[in-house]
């Protein structure tokens, strides 16, 4: 176990790293930068789930992701949340509108006890290569409180939401 906090506790893996940050008083959102300097990023493609990995550009410090290609991008730290907390990341609206990314396990959910370095997972939708930058804003993370309960035996009655997908009525 951790000691529960108040606060973040924050690890760059790299001197450029800071943390994430929200871009106004009223975002609910921090966030996150792509970390691809030196970088080998794991990549998948396909439904076979074949992971390789490939290197960021030596040049520019991109990487392009391939139409239909996954790719778990680095974020350049460690973070360790609150006891009850987990970060739900989301893609940047920016990044998935211009750039045809989606995040295939959105929101994704960083647990309290996750202890390595942070990545956001993207697919590209679009039909041409996309490009991330090294430290462009990729996605935001949303902290959240969560309840654990038990789960115990017993007999689930009809209830007035019965039917499954749409099953409150139409308009």
């Amino acid at each position: 176990m951790y000691d529960a906090t108040s606060a973040i506790v924050f690890e760059a893996l790299f001197p450029d790293v800071r943390p994430p940050l929200r871009a106004t008083d009223g975002s609910a959102g921090y966030d996150v930068r792509a970390h691809l300097i030196g970088r080998r990023v794991r990549c998948c493609r396909g439904t076979e789930g074949d992971v390789y990995e490939r290197e960021s550009s030596k040049r520019d410090a991109t990487l392009a992701i391939a139409p239909g290609e996954r790719a778990l991008i680095p974020l350049g730290f460690k973070a360790r949340l609150p006891a009850g907390h987990e970060a739900q990341v989301r893609l940047r609206s920016s990044i998935a509108f211009k750039k045809g990314l989606i995040m295939p396990n959105s929101p994704g959910t960083i647990d309290a006890d996750y202890p390595d370095e942070w990545l956001v997972m993207m697919r590209n939708d679009a039909s041409v290569p996309a490009v991330i930058e090294h430290n462009e804003r990729i996605a935001q993370v949303i902290l959240a409180r969560f309840a654990v309960l038990e789960w115990e035996s017993g007999v689930v009655s009809v209830t007035t939401r019965s039917g499954g997908v749409g099953s409150t009525g139409s308009a």
